[in-house]
C-alpha cells in the first residue's frame, strides 16, 4: 500500500509488527474516544500512537474502522488533545503482549507494562490479546479437582480444572480476602505439571492495591503468580484490556508451556462499567440499565476462554469476581454471567454480619461440573453422598430457624433441636473457617464430625455402607475408621 512503510517485512512474518501509517488528523474527541478521518487505513484492533501538540505520545487502540472515519480508544488521559494539531499514527495491526514463564512473580499494569519497577518483559514472540476461541471439537471435558483451601467451595461447590466458576459478591463483602486466600492456597492435587495463578484486577482503589500488595508479601504467593493491576485512577479504557492480557498470558502458559493456570478476574462489574462508558461515548443505543446490548457477547468472549484442549497437558480455569449492585442477583452483570458460566459462588451479607468468614451461602451456590471432579481417585468416594447429606440437613436447619422466629423454640421436637444444633455448628465451624486453609480430607473429616449430632435414622442421603465405613466407630473391615479418628482429633 502506498501509504504504508516497511512493506518488505510482510513477506517474512505472519503478522505486521511496527507498522507505520501516515499521520491522520483528528475530527473530534468524545470522552476517552477520538475520531479520525480515513478510517479504511486502520485495522480493527490495531494499536496507534497519538502525538499531541506538546510532543507527548499516548497509546490507543482502534475500536471501530469504517470508510470515512475510525474510532480510537485512548489508553491514557485525553486531556490536552488539540483537534487541529493532534496526529494519529498506526504502529501495530493488533494489541499484543509478550508472554513467557519468566513473567511469573511479576506485577504489570492492566495493559501489560511493568508496575513492579523492573524492566519491561521481553519474549521471543508476542501474542494478540484478543485470543482465539477453542474449537468445541478440541475441548476435553473438565474432570480434575482444584483445591482452593475453602471448605464451602471444595466440599459443596467443587471447582474443576477447565471450569469457569464466578463469585457473586456485594458492596462491602470480603471478596478481596477470598481472592487472596485462593491465590495463596489453590492447588491441583491429582494433575501433573506446574500450577500458576494469573490475577487480573480492574479498578482497584488504593486501599485494595495496598491490601493485595501486603498479602502477596505476607503469604509469599507472588512467587507463583502473574499480576495485572488496573487502578481506579488509571485510564478507564485500560480495564477493557486487563482481562484479555491476563487470559492471553494464561492461554500461552497453558497450551504452549503445559502449565495448569487459574485465572482470577476482579472486579468484572468495573469492567462492565467501562464498557458502558465507552458505549455512551460512541453514542450507542443502550440496552438494559444503560449497558451495551452486546455486553453478553463481550462477556462470553472473556469467559469462554477457559477450558482444556485434547492432547495438551495444560489448562485454563477461571474465577471471575463481580459485585452485585444493591445485592441484586437479577442485575444484568450477574444475570448474564450466570448464563455463560458453570455455576456461581454467592456471598451472603447476613453471614458476614454474623462474623462468619468467608460468608459463602452454600444453599444459593452451585457448581455444575462438580460431579465430574469428585469421587474415588479424585477426592474421596464418600464426597458426593456426604455433601448431599450435609446440604439437606443444613437446609432443614435453616427452615427451622425461620420457624423458631414465629412459634419459638419450645414448640420444636427433640429431632428439630438436633437440626438447629447442626445448623449452628455448620455455620460457625464448616463455613466460618476464617483464613485457615483446609485440605479436602480435612473438610470431609469435619463434615462427618458435625454430622454425628444427627441421629443415624435421619441420614437418608447416605448408604448403609458409607455410614458403616465413615460414621460408625468400626469400618467395614472391623477396624477403627481412620476418617472418624481424624475427625475426633479436630
Amino acid at each position: 500500500h502506498p501509504k504504508i512503510t516497511g512493506v518488505p517485512c510482510l513477506l517474512k512474518k505472519r503478522h505486521v509488527t511496527h507498522l507505520t501509517v501516515e499521520a491522520a488528523t483528528v475530527k473530534y474527541v468524545s470522552g476517552p474516544l477520538i475520531f479520525v478521518s480515513d478510517g479504511d487505513r486502520y485495522p480493527l484492533g490495531g494499536i496507534v500512537e497519538i502525538l499531541d501538540p506538546g510532543g507527548g505520545r499516548r497509546r490507543g487502540q482502534v475500536l471501530e474502522a469504517g470508510r470515512e472515519h475510525a474510532v480510537i480508544q485512548v489508553l491514557e488521559d485525553t486531556s490536552g488533545l488539540d483537534v487541529v494539531k493532534t496526529r494519529v499514527v498506526l504502529t501495530d495491526d493488533a494489541a499484543r503482549i509478550a508472554v513467557g514463564p519468566r513473567m511469573i512473580g511479576r506485577v504489570f499494569t492492566g495493559s501489560g507494562l511493568p508496575r513492579d519497577g523492573l524492566p519491561p518483559f521481553v519474549a521471543e514472540k508476542s501474542y494478540p490479546i484478543e485470543g482465539m476461541p477453542i474449537n468445541p471439537v478440541s475441548r476435553s471435558r473438565p474432570s480434575d479437582f482444584i483445591q482452593t483451601g475453602i471448605t464451602s467451595i471444595d466440599l459443596f461447590n467443587t471447582l474443576v480444572r477447565g471450569q469457569k466458576l464466578p463469585i457473586f459478591s456485594g458492596s462491602g463483602l470480603p471478596a478481596n480476602e477470598i481472592v487472596s486466600q485462593i491465590i495463596a492456597n489453590a492447588d491441583v492435587p491429582n494433575a501433573e505439571g506446574d500450577f500458576v495463578v494469573v490475577f487480573g484486577a480492574m479498578g482497584l482503589t488504593v486501599r485494595d492495591y495496598s491490601y493485595f500488595t501486603s498479602e502477596f508479601a505476607r503469604e509469599g504467593s507472588l512467587d507463583r503468580t502473574i499480576v495485572f493491576m488496573n487502578l481506579a485512577d488509571d485510564p478507564t479504557i485500560e480495564r477493557l484490556l486487563t482481562p484479555r492480557c491476563a487470559l492471553t498470558t494464561a492461554e500461552v502458559l497453558a497450551f504452549e508451556y503445559g502449565y495448569h493456570v487459574l485465572v482470577l478476574l476482579s472486579d468484572m462489574t468495573n469492567y462492565c462499567e467501562a464498557l458502558r462508558e465507552v458505549g455512551a461515548a460512541r453514542e450507542e443505543i443502550p440496552g438494559r440499565r444503560g449497558y451495551p446490548g452486546y455486553m453478553y457477547t463481550d462477556l462470553a468472549s472473556i469467559y469462554e476462554r477457559a477450558g482444556q484442549v485434547k492432547g495438551k497437558k495444560g489448562s485454563v480455569t477461571q474465577i471471575p469476581v463481580l459485585t452485585m449492585p444493591n445485592d441484586d442477583i437479577t442485575h444484568p452483570i450477574p444475570d448474564l454471567t450466570g448464563y455463560i458460566t458453570e455455576g456461581q459462588i454467592v456471598l451472603q451479607r447476613e453471614l458476614h454480619r454474623a462474623g462468619i468468614e468467608p460468608p459463602v451461602d452454600v444453599l444459593s451456590s452451585l457448581s455444575r461440573l462438580m460431579n465430574s471432579g469428585i469421587g474415588e481417585g479424585k477426592t474421596r468416594k464418600d464426597h458426593r453422598e456426604l455433601a448431599n447429606q450435609l446440604y439437606a440437613c443444613y437446609a432443614r436447619g435453616r427452615d427451622l430457624l425461620r420457624l423458631v422466629a414465629i412459634i419459638g423454640e419450645e414448640a420444636l421436637s427433640e429431632y428439630d433441636r438436633k437440626y438447629l444444633e447442626f445448623s449452628e455448628a455448620f455455620d460457625k465451624r464448616m463455613i466460618g473457617q476464617g483464613t485457615e486453609a483446609r485440605t479436602i480430607e480435612e473438610s470431609l473429616a469435619l463434615g462427618w464430625e458435625i454430622l454425628s449430632v444427627i441421629p443415624a435414622a435421619e441420614l437418608t442421603r447416605l448408604s448403609k455402607d458409607t455410614i458403616a465405613e465413615f460414621l460408625n466407630p468400626l469400618a467395614a473391615d472391623g477396624n477403627p475408621s481412620p476418617y472418624l479418628e481424624k475427625a475426633k482429633g479436630g
